[in-house]
């Protein structure tokens, strides 16, 4: 690259040359004005390309899309030119670092919003959306593309949140349906809206539909524990108090403590039922070690079944038991019983007198093993099916207390089905009875090899 101060000094020696020709002191001085002026023109000519070349590929990295790849690209300029496109290659460098390091990290940010469980939305001064993640996109049924930029009222329209957001006062929160909701499935959801920035807000949304479910259940199970235990005490209370202050004859006396020795025995087996519950749901998981055989467990449920068949039907039910082939299960022996039992004692006191109630124990081709009741009672209709296994849910309620149940069993049976892996099933059609059958794992069963008799030598 030829330098300028050569070229100006060239110049000037050449107009300097010219005005020596005239030999006088005004030519020479107008030569090296001349000189001077043509070399300031040349100076300048040569100055404006490289500022071209220069404004060139400012412009060019300023309509750049990937301005990363046009900052290593800079020209080659001689001097001070040179110095300046270095400079600002550097600083574009610097820039397009920091650019990028800021991108990243709100893509983390973003993804973190993302993979948040909690429904995200992000409004401007005006309410609008300018982004939600894709939970928010599940609880308000919006589109993360097209509704942006969309007045939050327009997508939400429920008369709480609207009022909720009228108000302006979000210290606490506003519960509304979900966008899922159904009167057979119903979703709620809790909304939360926190302002920063200049009048920007962020609104938060959580399903709450199982803690609502969860407190509903606990409200009814309060409830029922308390109906169910004050109806035996009022009893005893009533008996206790004609005891007290009535000279009874001896069969009426006799009468009224049997009475309250039932009332007493329900309360005990309520109470009795309570704590088999709570204890399940507080204690770990069985362990698959401990074995024991299924034909003792039969025998069981046999010898109290046949007792309160006695008791509930004085001609009897006609009951059949089936250990199927020798088997083993693992699991926690008081758990299963009172499972097994539950089911058994639950087809006595449903089955007519007379009617047939066949248990029995069967090894499946896959290994498992499946426990079954079956009875010809009345059947249950198919809309009670999803929730007998809920605490106290009855069907017949006068039915069960006649019969001495307490609303639990089926719980019980539920709990421990689960915690030993194994699958409650029921099936039952009005007028057809009903089938209820546990299917345990191939791991908590397998099957024993019967013993050889000696032979005689």
């Amino acid at each position: 690259m030829i330098n300028r101060w050569i070229i100006f000094a060239a110049c000037m020696i050449v107009g300097g040359g010219l005005g020596f020709w005239e030999r006088t002191v005004n030519g020479l001085s107008f030569g090296l004005g001349i000189g001077l002026a043509v070399g300031a023109l040349v100076w300048l000519v040569i100055d404006s390309f490289f500022i071209n070349r220069l404004l060139r590929w400012l412009r060019t990295e300023q309509n750049n899309e990937t301005p990363a790849v046009m900052a290593g690209t800079a020209p080659s300029l001689p001097g001070v030119w040179g110095e300046v496109a270095d400079r600002t290659r550097r600083l574009l460098k610097n820039r397009d670092q920091q650019y990028q390091e800021s991108q990243a990290r709100l893509d983390e940010f973003l993804a973190a919003m993302q993979a948040s469980p909690s429904g995200v939305v992000l409004l401007d001064a005006q309410g609008r959306i300018e982004w939600c993640n894709q939970m928010a996109s599940q609880h308000f049924g919006f589109d993360a593309q097209r509704d942006v930029l969309q007045h939050i009222a327009n997508l939400v329209r429920d008369p709480a949140f609207k009022a909720y957001m009228a108000a302006g006062n979000f210290k606490h929160d506003v519960v509304i349906p979900g966008s899922a909701s159904t009167p057979a499935r119903p979703v709620k959801l809790s909304v939360h809206v926190h302002s920063y920035g200049k009048d920007r807000k962020l609104l938060l949304s959580r399903d709450i539909t199982a803690v609502e479910l969860a407190e509903a259940m606990r409200r009814d199970f309060v409830a029922n524990v308390s109906h169910e235990i004050r109806t035996p005490l009022t009893v005893l209370s009533g008996f206790i108090e004609t005891l007290q202050t009535l000279p009874l004859k001896e069969p009426e006396r006799a009468r009224y403590l049997a009475l309250m020795s039932q009332q007493s025995q329900r309360m005990q087996t309520l109470v009795n039922d309570l704590l088999t519950l709570s204890r399940l749901e507080g204690s770990p998981f069985p362990g698959a070690s401990d074995w024991m055989t299924l034909s003792a467990l039969l025998a069981q449920c046999e010898q109290e079944a046949r007792a309160l068949s006695a008791v509930l039907a004085p001609q009897g039910h006609r009951l059949e038991f089936d250990a199927g082939p020798a088997s083993e299960i693992a699991g926690v022996q008081t758990e299963l019983y009172s499972a097994m039992s539950n089911l058994v004692t639950n087809a006595v006191r449903y089955t007519p007198e007379g009617g047939l109630v066949r248990v029995s124990w069967t090894l499946l081709e896959d290994g498992r093993g499946e426990f079954k009741v079956k009875d010809t009672g009345p059947g249950i209709a198919p809309e009670h099916l999803p929730r007998l296994t809920e605490r106290f849910y009855r069907i017949d309620r006068s039915r069960s207390r006649e019969t001495g149940g307490t609303g639990l069993g089926l719980a019980i049976v539920k709990h421990v089905a689960q915690r030993h892996g194994a699958e409650l099933n029921i099936q039952s059609e009005p007028g057809q009875g009903s089938c209820f059958s546990i299917v345990f794992p191939a791991a908590r069963v397998r099957r024993v090899q019967a013993a050889q008799p000696a032979q005689a030598t």
